[in-house]
């Protein structure tokens, strides 16, 4: 039988993981009524920042291949949240806009988005949330 040097709940990236499992999966149900999953709201928050954003700026903002953005945007298009309108120069570039739709939709999960934030930082400090970013930043770079 092989030992184990470490128990299960040493290791940190399952902790992180089930973490993130568990806040996902609280996102995913505030979403649910609004037809939207998690990481599509993840586009919409940053046409909401920054309308007019190409797919690749949002591939690259997300870490994100762009396969996956293509599908994402697809099915938000789809819902009636954005379009896509080739860019001038290049036809290849497509840049994403909100519809008034889309527009609407981030009166509702806007609130959202911060109440949930508000929740999950409950009890905890501007200087450790500035640890928390600064030991997971870390970590990436670990491993890149």
């Amino acid at each position: 039988m092989i030992q184990l040097r470490l128990s299960l709940n040493d290791y940190i990236s399952i902790f992180i993981h089930q973490t993130d499992l568990t806040l996902t999966n609280h996102v995913k149900g505030k979403l649910a009524p609004f037809n939207l999953a998690p990481e599509q709201n993840l586009i919409l928050m940053l046409l909401w920042e920054k309308d007019g954003m190409n797919q690749q700026e949002l591939a690259d903002k997300l870490q994100k291949d762009k396969t996956n953005i293509a599908r994402m945007v697809l099915n938000l298009e789809q819902k009636g949240f954005i379009r896509r309108i080739s860019g001038e120069h290049d036809r290849r570039s497509l840049r994403v806009f909100l519809t008034e739709e889309g527009k609407e939709l981030g009166d509702h999960i806007i609130p959202i988005a911060e109440a949930f934030n508000s929740q999950v930082c409950k009890g905890i400090s501007k200087e450790e949330l500035q640890e928390v970013r600064r030991i997971l930043s870390k970590m990436c770079a670990n491993i890149q």
